[in-house]
């Protein structure tokens, strides 16, 4: 495939959690000259760390990483807000002389900023906002989630349960609108990108290979201080944006003396196996993505040679 003439380069690095996207990033960011840009809605935040897995100094090589710990937890942000905040890095990156290395499993980040979404505000109704919150700490995340499954089912699909925030501003946007969620946004993906994206994306044809690093990669996070971070936030008030993040809010029963760490450690993987299932069922589709099967491979150094196969052949350099 030959590249959009006149277009910016940017590469994104895709699928589910724990499939090695850092890694990946990183190493083709050294081989191209790149610098990473964040798609993580979890990453963003401050004091995250663990479970949002941000990488580590070492993990980084050195390479830059942004949107990376920029936001007090207390902060709102929307696929709107990354998107802006991810054009202005994109920008600065290229006026470096760098490539864009995107990189992360939001794929509605992913999908809006190479996509070039144009985010409607679509008026707002505070009592209406004030009102499903209500019904949301009454009758639970999961209740709220379902009236905008009945109402928008492919808006549902896309935004976690718990994601209490989008959840309540789709619900908002078809109430003052009187039009589903899902169809504004499909229109507003008429104009087109500025950009020559190439987007590889990860994943095992073994769903069980992903699933046992999943549950490696939780123990992992459990030896590192997990349970630590997440009571420090639990007894500091600061759960609202982190009760978000798989990885704590599964912790509070332990921390409430209801469950053994056991149990709490194993409902996370639960949890992150499901949610790596609902990122694939978006990435799939993105007819888009050139997949790399990682199955195929039992080196690093073999993913990094596919991938830069990928990149060649999409950008004929």
């Amino acid at each position: 495939m030959t590249m959009t003439v006149n277009k910016p380069k940017v590469l994104a690095i895709v699928g589910p959690t724990a499939s090695g996207k850092t890694a990946l990033g990183v190493e083709l960011a050294k081989i191209y000259g790149g610098e990473v840009i964040s798609a993580d809605s979890m990453q963003i935040y401050k004091g995250m760390d663990i479970a949002s897995a941000k990488p580590s100094a070492e993990e980084m090589q050195g390479i830059p990483h942004h949107l990376i710990g920029i936001l007090d937890m207390d902060e709102p942000f929307s696929a709107a807000d990354y998107v802006r905040l991810a054009n202005e890095k994109i920008r600065e990156v290229l006026g470096r002389g760098k490539l864009p290395v995107i990189v992360g499993g939001t794929g509605l980040y992913v999908d809006s900023l190479l996509g070039n979404v144009k985010f409607s505000e679509g008026g707002s109704d505070e009592a209406y906002r004030a009102e499903l919150a209500a019904f949301a700490a009454e009758n639970g995340n999961e209740a709220l989630h379902a009236r905008l499954a009945e109402l928008d089912p492919e808006a549902a699909a896309a935004i976690h349960p718990n994601n209490l925030i989008r959840v309540i501003r789709a619900l908002e946007v078809c109430h003052v609108t009187g039009r589903l969620f899902s169809e504004l946004k499909a229109e507003s993906r008429l104009e087109e990108s500025p950009y020559d994206s190439l987007i590889i994306g990860l994943n095992y044809a073994d769903r069980a290979a992903l699933y046992r690093r999943i549950d490696r990669r939780v123990e992992i996070m459990a030896e590192n201080g997990l349970v630590e971070e997440a009571r420090s936030l639990w007894e500091s008030g600061g759960m609202r944006t982190s009760a978000n993040a798989i990885g704590y809010k599964e912790l509070i029963p332990c921390f409430r003396g209801e469950q053994p760490l056991a149990e709490c450690i194993a409902k996370i993987q639960q949890e992150t196996r499901r949610y790596a299932k609902r990122q694939l069922t978006w990435f799939r589709k993105n007819d888009r993505i050139q997949w790399i099967i990682l199955d195929e491979f039992t080196k690093f150094n073999e993913i990094s040679e596919k991938s830069q196969k990928c990149i060649a052949n999409f950008w004929n350099i």
